[in-house]
Protein backbone atom coordinates (compact mmCIF):
# COMPACT_ATOMS: atom_id res chain seq x y z
CA UNK A 1 0.00 0.00 0.00
CA UNK A 2 2.07 3.17 -0.83
CA UNK A 3 1.23 6.50 0.81
CA UNK A 4 -1.10 7.57 -1.79
CA UNK A 5 -3.36 4.91 -1.34
CA UNK A 6 -3.46 5.38 2.09
CA UNK A 7 -4.23 9.32 1.57
CA UNK A 8 -7.02 8.64 -0.22
CA UNK A 9 -8.32 5.85 2.16
CA UNK A 10 -8.35 8.28 4.93
CA UNK A 11 -10.07 10.52 3.01
CA UNK A 12 -12.85 8.24 1.63
CA UNK A 13 -13.56 7.40 5.49
CA UNK A 14 -13.81 11.29 6.59
CA UNK A 15 -17.38 11.87 4.83
CA UNK A 16 -18.78 8.60 6.18
CA UNK A 17 -17.60 9.30 9.84
CA UNK A 18 -19.14 12.72 9.61
CA UNK A 19 -22.49 11.24 8.08
CA UNK A 20 -22.44 9.08 10.92
CA UNK A 21 -22.20 11.67 13.49
CA UNK A 22 -24.54 14.33 11.66
CA UNK A 23 -26.92 10.97 11.89
CA UNK A 24 -26.64 10.11 15.56
CA UNK A 25 -26.87 13.70 16.90
CA UNK A 26 -30.54 14.05 16.41
CA UNK A 27 -30.72 10.51 18.45
CA UNK A 28 -29.71 11.83 21.54
CA UNK A 29 -32.39 12.10 24.08
CA UNK A 30 -32.11 14.88 26.37
CA UNK A 31 -31.30 14.36 30.16
CA UNK A 32 -34.28 15.50 32.53
CA UNK A 33 -32.57 16.37 35.35
CA UNK A 34 -34.35 19.60 36.44
CA UNK A 35 -36.43 19.04 39.47
CA UNK A 36 -38.56 22.39 39.21
CA UNK A 37 -40.45 23.12 36.06
CA UNK A 38 -39.98 26.74 34.99
CA UNK A 39 -43.21 26.53 32.91
CA UNK A 40 -44.96 27.43 36.76
CA UNK A 41 -44.57 29.73 39.30
CA UNK A 42 -45.47 27.88 42.19
CA UNK A 43 -44.33 24.09 43.02
CA UNK A 44 -45.92 21.83 45.20
CA UNK A 45 -43.46 19.82 47.55
CA UNK A 46 -44.37 16.43 48.56
CA UNK A 47 -42.78 14.59 51.15
CA UNK A 48 -42.77 10.34 50.74
CA UNK A 49 -41.45 10.23 54.34
CA UNK A 50 -38.53 12.54 56.58
CA UNK A 51 -35.79 12.29 53.50
CA UNK A 52 -37.78 11.84 50.46
CA UNK A 53 -39.74 14.28 48.29
CA UNK A 54 -40.97 15.02 44.94
CA UNK A 55 -41.58 18.65 42.94
CA UNK A 56 -45.18 18.74 40.93
CA UNK A 57 -44.93 22.17 39.37
CA UNK A 58 -47.57 22.90 37.53
CA UNK A 59 -49.49 25.83 39.35
CA UNK A 60 -50.36 29.41 38.10
CA UNK A 61 -50.76 30.79 42.25
CA UNK A 62 -50.06 29.68 46.00
CA UNK A 63 -53.74 29.23 46.72
CA UNK A 64 -54.71 26.76 43.93
CA UNK A 65 -51.23 24.99 45.02
CA UNK A 66 -52.42 25.19 48.73
CA UNK A 67 -55.79 23.46 47.55
CA UNK A 68 -53.67 20.52 46.34
CA UNK A 69 -51.86 20.58 49.14
CA UNK A 70 -53.98 20.20 51.71
CA UNK A 71 -54.84 17.12 53.61
CA UNK A 72 -51.85 15.63 51.97
CA UNK A 73 -48.14 15.92 53.62
CA UNK A 74 -46.82 18.49 51.41
CA UNK A 75 -46.02 22.22 51.20
CA UNK A 76 -46.18 25.18 48.43
CA UNK A 77 -42.93 26.44 47.60
CA UNK A 78 -41.80 29.37 44.78
CA UNK A 79 -40.06 27.92 42.09
CA UNK A 80 -36.69 29.39 41.90
CA UNK A 81 -36.37 28.54 38.06
CA UNK A 82 -39.09 30.28 37.06
CA UNK A 83 -38.34 33.55 34.81
CA UNK A 84 -38.88 37.10 36.61
CA UNK A 85 -41.32 39.13 34.66
CA UNK A 86 -38.92 41.51 32.98
CA UNK A 87 -38.35 45.27 34.32
CA UNK A 88 -39.52 47.88 32.49
CA UNK A 89 -37.13 50.04 31.36
CA UNK A 90 -36.72 53.50 32.95
CA UNK A 91 -37.97 56.07 29.98
CA UNK A 92 -35.05 58.34 29.10
CA UNK A 93 -35.56 62.10 29.06
CA UNK A 94 -34.42 63.94 26.08
CA UNK A 95 -32.03 66.83 26.64
CA UNK A 96 -32.88 70.26 25.75
CA UNK A 97 -31.77 71.78 23.00
CA UNK A 98 -27.94 73.18 22.82
CA UNK A 99 -28.52 76.72 23.26
CA UNK A 100 -25.65 79.17 21.14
Amino acid sequence: MTADDRVLEVLMRFPVFAILVIAAVPLAAPARAQTYDPNYPICLQIYDDMVHYTFECAYTSMPQCQASASGRNAQCVVNPYYPKTPVKPVPRRKRAPAQQ
